[in-house]
């Protein structure tokens, strides 16, 4: 097959208008109004595909596997094989290795237009891959199934092998606009009692741990800047989605409101687990139109199998078996909301 280059597809309803490339399934730009009817520009990212192809994106907006987060050691024994993975955020493996999904260029199976737009992205995945047994095909497609909503369906099936799986949307979120400035003056509810701690390298230990109280509780609506300072650099961590209403086979896993537009993300799926990010590492990057983006300009919301599960025997296996299929959905409900 001929090389691929990198480009950026557009879906558009006339009211939200989003940006995605074909390298990484990577979200560049999504424009939805706020209070004024004005939209805005709520992801980091950059305006052209050079600077994600020159790795300068802290995985601003893809989709990042076979495995997101962090592996112990990058290592883990499945049937009695031990495989050993890339080393790529010392001492663990993370987010699938040097060269992951979010930096593969993947084949464009459909891009629909009209009221539903989508893109459907297919990427094949071999045996071997950074360390990963067997091959796997993985789709990826992205909906906007109303004015403001826009749906994720990430699917993968192993093909010849077991193997660990667990996508995850990497978007980093600023609701006032990408060139507002940081986050913390955002509201954050997150439907989970139980985050899973981490050691010093930022591995889960295995314990579930309820969060009731302590700076981790986002089970009522907070200002994601109120204890921050109570947790090193920032959030970082994995809630365990165990109290969301369901909707359509989704739960409710997180809601985001930023009172200066008044804008709202309410974030449902299916997956077990949920990175809350709060954008600790990013530091004077020079992103879209001459913004510079530094420490907490931008909150992920990342959907996914708990980290370092392929090692944690009491986390929610992340094998899949060959000809099974795994799923993760994503549904990003956009609203304008008064105090």
């Amino acid at each position: 097959m001929a090389d691929q280059k990198a480009e950026i597809f557009e879906l558009n309803n006339g009211t939200m208008k989003v940006l995605i490339s074909n390298l990484g399934c990577t979200i560049t730009s999504l424009s939805v109004p706020g209070k004024d009817g004005k939209s805005a520009d709520v992801v980091l990212g950059f305006d052209s595909v050079e600077p994600y192809l020159k790795g300068m994106a802290p995985y601003f907006g893809c989709i990042v596997g076979r495995v997101a987060n962090r592996i112990k050691e990058g290592k883990f024994t499945l049937n009695g094989t031990q495989y050993s993975l890339p080393i790529n955020n010392p001492p663990n493996s993370l987010h699938g290795g040097n060269k992951g999904y979010d930096k593969q260029i993947w084949q464009v199976a459909e891009h629909k237009t009209g009221d539903k737009p989508s893109i459907t992205f297919k990427y094949h995945s071999h045996d071997g891959e950074e360390g990963y047994p067997g091959s796997v095909s993985v789709t990826a497609t992205y909906t906007l199934t109303s004015s403001t909503t826009m749906r994720l369906d990430m699917e993968a099936v192993p093909e010849n092998k077991p193997t660990p799986i667990s996508l995850a949307q990497h978007t980093y979120w600023n609701l006032a606009g990408h060139t507002s400035g940081d986050v913390l003056d955002h509201r954050v509810q997150i439907w989970a009692n139980h985050i899973t701690p981490v050691d010093e390298n930022t591995v889960p230990t295995g314990e579930i741990k309820p969060i009731k109280g302590t700076p981790f509780d986002f089970t009522a609506e907070r200002r994601v800047g109120e204890s921050i300072h109570e947790v090193g650099l920032g959030y970082d961590h994995n809630y365990v989605l165990d109290c969301g209403e369901e909707k359509e086979g989704l739960k409710h896993a997180a809601k985001v409101r930023d009172p200066s537009s008044s804008r709202v993300l309410n974030l449902w799926t299916n997956a077990p687990g949920m990175q809350f990010y709060t954008g600790n590492y990013v530091n004077g990057v020079q992103g879209k139109g001459g913004a510079v983006y530094n420490k907490h300009a931008g909150l992920c919301l990342e959907t996914q199998g708990f980290p370092n599960a392929v090692n944690t025997p009491n986390f929610p296996s992340v094998v899949v078996q060959p000809g099974e299929k795994y799923r993760n959905t994503m549904l990003f409900e956009f609203s304008v909301e008064f105090e």
